[in-house]
Formats: C-alpha cells, sequence, structure tokens
C-alpha cells in the first residue's frame, strides 16, 4: 500500500508542475457496506435498502483532481473506509440465528473520471460570476486492502467469548484452500457537485458506489466448513456462532434449529450468498483549494513582463 500512495504522490505532483488547472482538498462523511451481513426482514435487497444505517463509520480521503475541459476532469484519491455490521442487528430469522459478525478497514486509492452535466457560472444571476456551480457523475478503478474482523460473541467454551477483534483472513473459516487475497478491485461511481468561490475555494458534496470483484469483505460466501480442517478453536468458534438460545428467542419456525447453521457431513449448508459480491459506499463533503497555473499562451507572450532588463531607468512624467 505504501508503494500505491508513494505512486499517487508522484503523479499528482506531475500533475501540479506540468498542468494549468488543479485542485486539491480533503472530505470526511460516512461508509457502510452491502454483503451478506445486514438486512432487515428480507433475504437481500440491493443498494441502501439492505444496510443498518446506524453501523455507518466515520471514512475521511483526500483527493486531487485535473480539469482537461469544462467538461471533463481526473481525479485522484486516497481514503480510510471503515465498514462493519452484526447478523443480531438484522429481523430476517435466518440471519438472527446465523449471528455472525465484521468488521473491515479499508484502505482504496482510487482514480476515476468526471463528466460535467450542468454548470452555472453566475449562482443567483447577480452578474458577480461569484460563486459557480457544477454537478457531475464519475466512474473509475480502485484498488484497495482488505482485513475483515471478527468477534466471538456466542461459544460453547465461555473463556473464548470477547470483544476483541481478530484476523479472519488466515484461518480461512469456510475451508478455502489457501486465504483470499489482501488487495481487491473496485469499480467506483456516483455523482456530485460543488460550489467554487472567487475561483479558490470549492465546496461540495458527492455519493461514491464502489462495486467490487470479491465477496469476502466480511469473510463469508460459501457453505460452513468441516471444523476438524479449522486451524484454532477461535476459528471454530467465529466460522459458527449459532445458538439455540438465540433461535428460540427468535421464536420463528422459520429459523430453523441450530442444525440450519453449522457444519453437517455431508451437506451443504449454507453461510453466505455467493452470487452476489460485495459493494461498499461513501458519501462525504469535500473542501478544495484551486491551484490556478498560467496558459502556455501567457507564457510564450508575456512572461518577459516579469523579467528585468538588467538596467535601471529614470521614471518620467
Amino acid at each position: 500500500m505504501k508503494k500505491l500512495i508513494l505512486f499517487f504522490l508522484i503523479l499528482l505532483s506531475g500533475n501540479a508542475l506540468g498542468q494549468y488547472k488543479l485542485d486539491v482538498g480533503f472530505g470526511l462523511g460516512g461508509s457502510n457496506y452491502l454483503g451478506d451481513i445486514g438486512g432487515k426482514e428480507r433475504t437481500r435487497r440491493d443498494f441502501v435498502f439492505d444496510m443498518h444505517l446506524t453501523e455507518t463509520r466515520v471514512t475521511p480521503h483526500i483527493y486531487g483532481r485535473y480539469r482537461f475541459s469544462k467538461l471533463f476532469s481526473v481525479l485522484q484519491s486516497i481514503s480510510f473506509l471503515p465498514i462493519r455490521d452484526f447478523d443480531n442487528l438484522s429481523t430476517n430469522p435466518a440471519r438472527r440465528a446465523r449471528n455472525l459478525n465484521f468488521r473491515n478497514r479499508l484502505w482504496e486509492l482510487g482514480m476515476r473520471g468526471e463528466l460535467t452535466v450542468y454548470y452555472n457560472n453566475d449562482v443567483g444571476g447577480r452578474g458577480f460570476y461569484n460563486p459557480d456551480f457544477k454537478l457531475y457523475f464519475f466512474g473509475g478503478l480502485s484498488v484497495f486492502t482488505s482485513n475483515p474482523q471478527g468477534r466471538i460473541l456466542y461459544a460453547d467454551d465461555a473463556s473464548l467469548i470477547s470483544n476483541t477483534w481478530h484476523n479472519l483472513r488466515e484461518w480461512t473459516t469456510e475451508g478455502q484452500d489457501k486465504p483470499y487475497s489482501r488487495f481487491g478491485m473496485a469499480l467506483p461511481a456516483g455523482m456530485g457537485f460543488y460550489f467554487t468561490w472567487n475561483k479558490q475555494w470549492r465546496l461540495g458534496w458527492e455519493l461514491n458506489w464502489r462495486t467490487t470483484f470479491t465477496d469476502y469483505l466480511d469473510d463469508m460466501s460459501t457453505v460452513y466448513a468441516d471444523p476438524t480442517l479449522l486451524p484454532n478453536d477461535l476459528a471454530r468458534a467465529f466460522a459458527s456462532q449459532a445458538n439455540q438460545a438465540v433461535i428460540n428467542a427468535i421464536n420463528d419456525p422459520g429459523s430453523g434449529s441450530v442444525f440450519d447453521h453449522q457444519y453437517l457431513p455431508g451437506v451443504e449448508t449454507r453461510r453466505g450468498n455467493a452470487s452476489n459480491n460485495d459493494s461498499f459506499l461513501s458519501t462525504s463533503l469535500t473542501l478544495g483549494y484551486v491551484i490556478r497555473g498560467r496558459s502556455s499562451f501567457y507564457r510564450n507572450k508575456y512572461s518577459w513582463l516579469k523579467k528585468g532588463t538588467g538596467r535601471k531607468s529614470r521614471a518620467k512624467f
């Protein structure tokens, strides 16, 4: 990740030195995710309808944007995106009975193109041309680091129960042949707008949805693994946290029994849903500063105005 950040800074500095117009800034907002944990009474719904908004976490990012024209810009960003969720927050009986949880703190390096779809250079129509306003849509590509963690809240061995977060990737909790990758790729897409004051300061808002190529942001995707294949007691305790007392408390025949939520020999008992990859999103307020350079026409024609001739002359009145 350090090499990716260094690459971003080098590329950004190249833009700043060699281009005509650039703005840099930061954003602060919230992040959430859509995956195997979450939801309300239904099994799965798309977009924000399956999210627990109470689990939205604070997310910061920094960015640099280069404007090629009035319509098209390219933006590079580094973001920290924490996500988490708990089955016990769901009202779906099967998910509550499964009783799993996770958190993941993603670092993302992204690049995207922005297309301006509406522009007003004189908001309010007062003739001051200050502020101006832009509405844009964007799409691009990003890479991120992923390290899902979980807490053991229910276990047959009470000594394993704690609020400690454990790294899950190396445990291969679904019996994978090897751990899934620490890195992932995503396709960010969304919309935003910003106002520019005095041609220097930009205040904006954006919504950014990332479609990923992994189903393991939350460490679950397929079926329960044979406990004898898992590396330790902690891994076995997290792989299945179903508890008959929890199922009884749900008081719903559709939740089944505890045996529906753990490994059974010769039976592929579903732990996650492999038919849909995980996604995550952020919404942020942004504040930026415009760095304005001189055009090549100005440098070629008028740069001599700032150069001295080497001679002093007396002013004439």
